[in-house]
């Protein structure tokens, strides 16, 4: 099937993408139905790559081509992630090469604490490549995280009063932020042969640290405290600073429960319920 065919690519991706691959050929579509970003597999003179489009609301692809042309040469020397083509931030479109195996989540590899072990690794080149001071990312956090309240959610009265109350009590200390994936976690790793890899940096930003452990730690290391011991060993360290890994806990709940509310993503809405419960310690 060609490219052009393919509803969900604008009249401009679809002129970027045939002058990057003449004569693509779909493949595959790797896409998740719950955000507006078009994810296809497609082959070009026996080559795989991935496309990815953003629609008109998507913020995505900016973010992911900037990580791809600033970070990521420490794994994509190694292999260990997708080497960027092409892309154009105004057109919403990059082209990727293939890179394969299989998806960790779901797979017997998201319950061998060597998986994580890598993961830890791979975290630790990508962190510590750069760090620089926010003056200004506590208050930006506090801010996103009173406006997911603000929107509609399910989250129970009481529990939102006492998560307006702790947001309006901290402090907006300057912050130490680095480049980070922003959902790092089994569905965005691969397993080929044993060794790991990193895909979908949609998320990607300078943020603290610890942030790439908040999905983490409210999945994974919950269920198996072995996972998190083989993690933090190829990690190097520990970075969350109690206080501060509170707060973000708490904001990345709040985020969790109402982003799966305005999606329809029911069982994430339920973790975000759970998440929220943790850190409120309601039993």
């Amino acid at each position: 099937m060609s490219l052009s065919h393919v509803d969900a690519l604008t009249p401009r991706q679809v002129e970027l993408l045939d002058t990057w691959l003449p004569g693509a050929e779909l493949s595959r579509d790797h896409g998740w139905g719950l955000v507006a970003t078009t994810v296809l597999e497609v082959v070009r003179a026996g080559e795989r790559f991935v496309v990815k489009a953003g629609g008109e609301r998507d913020h995505h692809i900016r973010r992911e081509l900037r990580a791809h042309r600033s970070w990521l040469q420490s794994w994509t020397s190694r292999g260990r992630a997708p080497v960027l083509v092409a892309g154009d931030e105004d057109a919403k479109v990059l082209v990727t090469r293939y890179l394969p195996g299989r998806l960790v989540l779901g797979d017997p590899a998201a319950d061998d604490p060597d998986t994580y072990r890598q993961a830890g690794r791979l975290l630790a080149l990508l962190h510590g490549q750069l760090a620089v001071v926010d003056g200004e990312l506590e208050r930006r956090e506090n801010a996103r995280a009173l406006a997911w309240l603000d929107a509609s959610h399910r989250i129970d009265p009481a529990a939102e009063d006492q998560l307006r109350a702790q947001l309006s009590s901290w402090p907006e200390e300057p912050t130490t932020v680095v480049p980070t994936h922003g959902d790092w976690q089994p569905r965005n790793w691969l397993v080929e042969d044993g060794v790991v890899s990193v895909i979908d940096l949609g998320r990607a930003d300078l943020r603290p640290a610890m942030s790439d452990l908040t999905r983490l730690a409210a999945q994974d290391f919950r269920r198996d405290a072995a996972l998190e011991a083989a993690f933090l060993e190829g990690y190097g360290s520990d970075p969350r600073e109690p206080a501060a890994w509170h707060r973000a806990r708490v904001r990345e709940a709040i985020g969790t429960d109402a982003w799966a509310f305005a999606v329809g993503d029911e069982a994430f809405e339920a973790q975000g319920h759970r998440m929220i419960a943790d850190v409120l310690g309601i039993r």
